[in-house]
């Protein structure tokens, strides 16, 4: 049994900030996510797409943040347990009895779900035999973009994802991007970009086409596509990227009795609580009047929630407001060395 001042769901951008606000106020936090390694989407989905609406920082990837995410919180020592879902929560007095997927309980006060949009999978191909090739030749997402450096690449979507890669990776592999209509549902922007690069040789897109068929036996050598008129193209491809969206399921989180909106949480914004006292919902996953889908939007979140998690935390003592730029407490949580 494991007791904490606070339980953080989801080791993404906003868990790993309200980690951070958590520490500075003097509070623990233990963190549980479902994927294999930290960061949420952002290491999941696009590790190395730019990302431009992070305050004081003009551009960076979703790795980058994450890693300075967690430089960030490293004086606080959060535990990160990975590959675990969490299964229950039940209250016991004045604590929330939390049972993960692999039987670990936490007994903590403060619940903050960062969950995103609950845990999630790519919409995959249908094509017969596919599943051969996934994790080979198939993929749905890109973690390493050097991976394809050189290779011949087709990639099927038209939302931002699919145009955002075969702009990214024309600069270094041989791309083809594939749609099933011929005007894109992505960025006008990014449409016109790939265009302009189809235009000067850099990249060529093939529309409206779908995947058909599959060739090869223990390696996938090529692919034969389709058009609506019955039209077939065959293309010798080293791999593919399926870029289709994703299916979200809120998993266990849907049975906590919580006053879920379709697959969101509604929260008041003074404190980001639940209709449940000592769980916070926080980033994608949490609604409200005039909610913004953007990181910077999750931070202001986590530090409101981290604040009313104190009192839960602490009944006893009084919080009172400081700057982390006056507060002597804060900079000896943060080992900031005083200065004569």
């Amino acid at each position: 049994m494991i007791k904490t001042d606070a339980l953080v769901v989801g080791a993404g951008p906003v868990g790993l900030f309200v980690v951070h606000q958590l520490g500075i106020i003097g509070l623990k936090a233990e963190v549980v996510d479902n994927l294999d390694r930290i960061g949420g989407q952002c290491i999941e989905l696009y590790p190395d797409k730019p990302i431009y609406d992070i305050p004081a920082i003009p551009e960076c990837t979703g790795e980058g943040l994450t890693n300075s995410l967690l430089d960030q919180i490293k004086p606080f020592k959060p535990n990160f347990h990975l590959n675990e879902r969490v299964q229950s929560v039940v209250k016991e007095k004045d604590n929330w009895k939390v049972t993960t997927s692999k039987n670990k309980i936490f007994v903590t006060p403060n619940v903050i779900i960062a969950g995103g949009v609950g845990s999630f999978e790519p919409r995959k191909f249908l094509t017969k035999g596919i599943e051969k090739f996934e994790n080979k030749e198939v993929f749905y997402s890109v973690k390493d973009k050097n991976f394809f450096k050189n290779k011949k690449v087709c990639i099927f979507g038209g939302g931002d994802s699919a145009l955002d890669w075969a702009i990214e990776l024309s600069k270094i592999s041989e791309v083809v991007l594939i749609h099933r209509r011929n005007e894109f549902r992505g960025a006008e922007n990014s449409a016109q970009i790939a265009k302009k690069l189809e235009k000067d040789g850099k990249l060529q897109i093939k529309t409206p086409y779908q995947i058909d068929s599959l060739e090869g036996e223990n390696k996938l050598t090529g692919i034969i596509i389709k058009s609506e008129d019955g039209k077939t193209e065959k293309i010798s491809t080293d791999y593919i990227l399926g870029f289709f969206g994703l299916i979200m399921k809120l998993g266990p989180i849907a049975e906590w009795g919580l006053n879920l909106d379709k697959k969101t949480i509604p929260v008041n914004t003074e404190n980001f609580q639940t209709n449940k006292k000592g769980i916070f919902a926080i980033g994608d996953i949490c609604s409200y009047p005039g909610k913004l889908k953007l990181i910077l939007s999750g931070f202001h979140e986590g530090a409101l929630a981290a604040r009313a998690c104190f009192k839960l935390a602490k009944p006893s003592e009084t919080y009172r407001f400081e700057y982390t730029t006056v507060s002597k407490s804060m900079q000896e949580r943060l080992g900031v060395k005083k200065s004569d």
